[in-house]
C-alpha cells in the first residue's frame, strides 16, 4: 500500500501482517478461533451484527491533537458511519466497518500517529488517566507524561501479548481520584515526598482493582513508590501475573481474582523474585512538562448571547480556572458519547484557533479543551452551541455515562443509550437543580460487563433480564451507593432490586425524591444511602417489582416496538484457544523467531521473554496431546515436569520447571538471552520429534478448541 509511506516502521509492519492474515483467513488458511485472537489485539472487534466490526482506536490518556480528531473524523466518513463514539476508556470507537478496510484505516490514522495496536484483547488496554492532568490547581505534577511512558514501554511488549486476561491502568492527577483507580489493575496516584536530596516525585500504587459481576476495590501495594521504579514493578507484576494468572477459566482470569487467592503479600513477594530477570531496575521517565503551544491572542468576536441564563449555567458547571494563571479548561458534555464528525472536524478547527492544541476524551465519555482565555469564552459558548456542544452539566447528574449496549455489543442484554436519553429527559423536566450536582452520577451498562461504569456510580442500572411464565421482561439491576468520596475513598456499588427496564425513569424519581425529601443539611447522596442502608432502599423500590400490573409495553424494550428476546453473543474480550496441536507448535516457533529477531535489534530483555513463551506453548501442545489440562502457566510447567520428565528427551538436572524459569534469576544480557534461546530451540525440536512419534503410533491429531483452557 502507498499509503504505509511515511509511517512508524513498526506501524507498517503490523498492517502488512494484518492484511495478509486477512487474506489468508478469507481463503481458510487460518483457523478462525486464531484469527480472531490476532485481530482483537489489533483493535479489531466483533460486533453484534454480522460481517462487520467495531474499530476501537487506543488514544492513551484520552489525548488527540486537533489534527489526529480531523482524520479520525475523515476516516470515520470513509470507513464507518460517520459517527464518533467517545468511550468510558478515553478511546474513541468506529462502527459498522468491513474487515478488509480495517489495515487501510490503520494505515489513515498512523499519518498522524495513532494506533490500533493492543486496543483490544488481553494486553495492557488504553492507559487512562485523570483528563485535567496538567492544569488542575491540586495537582503535585502532571502524571501525563507517566502515561505515555507506561503506555510506549508496554506497546508490542512480548510479556503482555496474550496475556490470560486484560489489564487496565489508571493514572489519577491528584487524592480525588478521578481516573478512579480503585476499580483498575494497576492505579497510581501522584505523590511528593521530601528527603535530604530534594523532593522525590512518586506514586502510591495500588493492584487488584475491577468492575464487573464482581467487583473488587484496589488494595495498595505501596504507599509511595519512586517515579523510576514504576516501569519495573509494573513490568515484575504482568510477568506474575502471566505466568500465574488463571487461564481455564475466563470469568476468574483478572488479576483481581489472583490476588484474592494467593494474597497480596504473596504477590509482592513474587514481585519481587522476578526483578532480577529485568533489564533494568530503574527506569528515568522523561517528565517534563508537554510542550504546549498556547493559542495567539485573537480580536474578541462580537457575540450576541440569547439565553443568558444557559450561558452562566454553562460558565458554573462546564468550565474552570487552570493553574496556569489566566486560563480556563472548558469541559464539553457529549450526549451519548456519540459526535458526528462534521461536528468533530468544526470542533478540531475551533480548539486550534482558540485553545491549546491539547484535547482530552474524559472517562465520562466527554471532552475537554484547555488553555482557553476568559475573554474569548462568551464566543466560545457561541459556537459551541452552533455543534450542539453547548450543553450545561458537565459530570453532574444529568450528565448520564452509557455503553452502547444492544446497539452493537455481542454481550450486552439491554439497549443503555435509548434508557439514558429517556432519563436525561426525565432529570431536564423534573430535577433540573441537580444541573450542578456533582455527587449523584448515574452510570448505565447493558449487560454485568460494567463497560458503562455501573458499579463505581451513585446510582447504576445493568441490562438483565425478568422471567414472567413463559415470557421474558427486559429489565435492569439497581445498584447504589458506588464512586469516590471526598477524601478519594473508591466505592462499589450494592445491588438493591431487579426491576423491568420501563420503570426505570419512575424507580430514578423516586430515589432522587426520597433524597430530596429525606436527606440532612449537606448531606451528600451516598451518605444518606449508607446511613438509610441497602434494606430501606430496597423496600423503597420493591412496589416496582410487581409483575401483576405489566402492560404489554414492558415486554418492548427502549427504542423497539417488538417484544423482548435476549439475544447475548459471545464476548470477545478475551483470548480464545487456538486449534490443533501442530498449530500450537507452529507459534512456539514463531515465539522463537521473534526471540531471534530480537537478539538481532539487541532487544536481550524482549528475546528471553519470547524465548520463554515459547517454552511454556512448546510444553502446552504435549500436555494438549496427552489429554492433560493446565489453568496458568506455572501449572504447564509442574505438569510438564510430572508427565514428561521421565522421557529421555525432556530430562533436565534441576527439572524442567527449574530449568525454564532460570529466566527470572538472570539478568537479561546478550550471553544469557543467547543460550537461553538456543536451550529453547533444542527443546521445540524435541518437542517435534516426539509429536512425530505420537503421530506414528496412530494418535489423532485431535482438536483442542476449548472454552476451559486457554494458557
Amino acid at each position: 500500500m502507498d499509503i504505509l509511506d511515511n509511517i512508524r516502521p513498526e506501524a507498517r509492519q503490523d498492517i502488512i501482517e494484518l492484511e495478509q492474515k486477512i487474506a489468508r483467513f478469507k481463503k481458510g488458511e487460518i483457523e478462525e478461533d486464531k484469527f480472531k485472537l490476532y485481530r482483537l489485539t489489533r483493535g479489531v472487534y466483533g460486533q453484534r451484527q454480522s460481517g462487520v466490526q467495531m474499530i476501537r482506536i487506543k488514544l492513551p490518556y484520552g489525548h488527540l491533537t486537533s489534527a489526529q480528531l480531523t482524520k479520525i473524523a475523515d476516516v470515520s466518513d470513509t470507513y464507518s458511519t460517520g459517527n464518533l463514539h467517545l468511550t468510558t476508556r478515553q478511546d474513541i470507537q468506529l462502527h459498522y466497518v468491513k474487515m478488509e478496510d480495517s489495515p487501510q484505516l490503520w494505515a489513515e490514522l498512523e499519518k498522524v500517529e495513532v494506533t490500533l495496536r493492543e486496543a483490544c484483547g488481553n494486553t495492557v488496554r488504553n492507559v487512562t488517566a485523570s483528563p485535567d492532568a496538567g492544569i488542575h490547581p491540586d495537582e503535585p505534577f502532571d502524571v501525563s507524561p507517566y502515561a505515555q511512558a507506561f503506555t510506549d514501554y508496554f506497546l508490542r511488549n512480548p510479556i503482555c501479548q496474550d496475556m490470560g486476561r486484560k489489564i487496565k491502568v489508571a493514572f489519577a492527577s491528584d487524592h480525588r481520584d478521578t481516573a478512579f483507580t480503585y476499580f483498575h489493575d494497576i492505579g497510581f496516584i501522584p505523590l511528593l515526598r521530601e528527603s535530604s536530596s530534594g523532593t522525590i516525585k512518586g506514586f502510591k500504587v495500588v493492584i487488584g482493582g475491577g468492575l464487573g459481576a464482581q467487583a473488587m476495590v484496589a488494595q495498595t501495594a505501596y504507599e509511595f513508590l519512586a517515579e523510576d521504579e514504576l516501569l519495573p514493578f509494573s513490568e515484575a507484576l504482568l510477568r506474575v501475573f502471566d505466568r500465574y494468572g488463571e487461564r481455564a477459566n475466563r470469568n476468574k482470569a483478572r488479576l483481581k481474582f489472583l490476588i484474592k487467592k494467593i494474597g497480596l503479600n504473596t504477590i509482592m513477594e513474587l514481585v519481587e523474585s522476578e526483578r532480577k530477570g529485568l533489564a533494568r531496575q530503574k527506569i528515568a521517565i522523561d517528565n517534563s512538562q508537554q510542550e504546549i503551544t498556547l493559542p495567539q491572542e485573537h480580536a474578541i468576536p462580537y457575540v450576541t448571547i440569547k439565553d443568558k441564563d444557559a450561558f452562566v449555567s454553562w460558565q458554573k458547571t462546564n468550565v474552570f480556572e487552570q493553574k496556569q494563571a489566566g486560563f480556563f479548561g472548558v469541559w464539553i458534555r457529549v450526549s451519548l458519547g456519540d459526535i458526528a464528525s462534521h461536528t468533530a472536524r468544526k470542533l478540531a478547527q475551533l480548539v486550534k484557533k482558540y485553545a491549546a492544541d491539547d484535547i482530552r476524551v474524559t472517562a465520562n465519555q466527554g471532552l475537554l479543551i484547555k488553555y482557553v482565555r476568559p475573554q474569548l469564552l462568551p464566543y466560545l459558548y457561541a459556537q459551541l452551541e452552533k455543534l450542539g456542544l453547548s450543553k450545561a452539566g458537565f459530570g453532574s447528574t444529568h450528565d448520564i455515562t452509557s455503553c452502547p449496549g444492544s446497539d452493537t455489543c455481542n454481550l450486552a442484554v439491554t439497549n443503555s443509550t435509548a434508557l439514558t436519553s429517556q432519563l436525561e429527559k426525565l432529570l431536564h423536566d423534573e430535577f433540573h437543580e441537580l444541573i450542578s450536582e456533582q455527587h449523584i452520577k448515574i452510570k448505565i451498562s447493558g449487560c454485568m460487563n460494567a463497560c458503562g461504569q455501573h458499579m463505581a456510580a451513585h446510582i447504576g442500572f445493568h441490562g438483565s433480564s425478568i422471567k414472567n411464565g413463559t415470557l421474558v421482561i427486559p429489565a435492569m439491576q439497581v445498584v447504589i451507593g458506588g464512586g469516590v468520596d471526598l477524601s478519594g475513598q473508591g466505592f462499589i456499588a450494592e445491588k438493591i432490586i431487579k426491576l423491568p427496564t420501563k420503570r426505570i425513569p419512575q424507580a430514578l424519581a423516586m430515589l432522587l425524591q426520597h433524597y430530596r425529601t429525606h436527606q440532612l443539611p449537606k448531606e451528600l447522596f451516598n451518605d444518606f444511602y449508607y446511613r438509610l442502608g441497602k434494606m430501606h432502599f430496597y423496600q423503597l423500590l420493591k412496589p416496582l417489582a410487581q409483575l401483576e400490573s405489566l402492560r404489554q409495553e414492558d415486554y418492548q424494550d427502549w427504542g423497539k416496538t417488538e417484544d423482548f428476546v435476549p439475544e447475548i453473543g459471545v464476548g470477545e474480550c478475551a483470548s480464545v484457544m487456538l486449534d490443533v496441536i501442530g498449530t500450537i507448535i507452529d507459534e512456539s516457533q514463531e515465539r522463537l523467531h521473534w526471540a531471534f529477531k530480537s537478539i538481532e535489534e539487541g532487544a536481550f530483555a524482549d528475546a528471553v521473554y519470547n524465548t520463554y513463551s515459547s517454552f511454556i506453548i512448546g510444553a502446552k501442545a504435549l500436555l494438549l496431546s496427552e489429554d492433560i489440562k493446565c489453568n496458568s502457566q506455572v501449572k504447564i510447567l509442574e505438569q510438564f515436569e510430572d508427565h514428561f520428565g521421565h522421557h529421555t528427551l525432556f530430562q533436565y538436572d534441576a527439572g524442567f520447571k527449574e530449568f525454564v524459569l532460570q529466566m527470572k534469576k538472570q539478568a537479561p544480557e546478550q550471553n544469557f538471552s543467547l543460550s537461553y534461546f538456543n536451550d529453547a530451540q533444542a527443546f521445540l525440536e524435541r518437542v517435534v520429534l516426539h509429536r512425530k512419534s505420537q503421530l506414528k503410533e496412530g494418535t489423532d491429531d485431535k482438536l483442542v478448541v476449548s472454552d476451559f483452557y486457554k494458557a
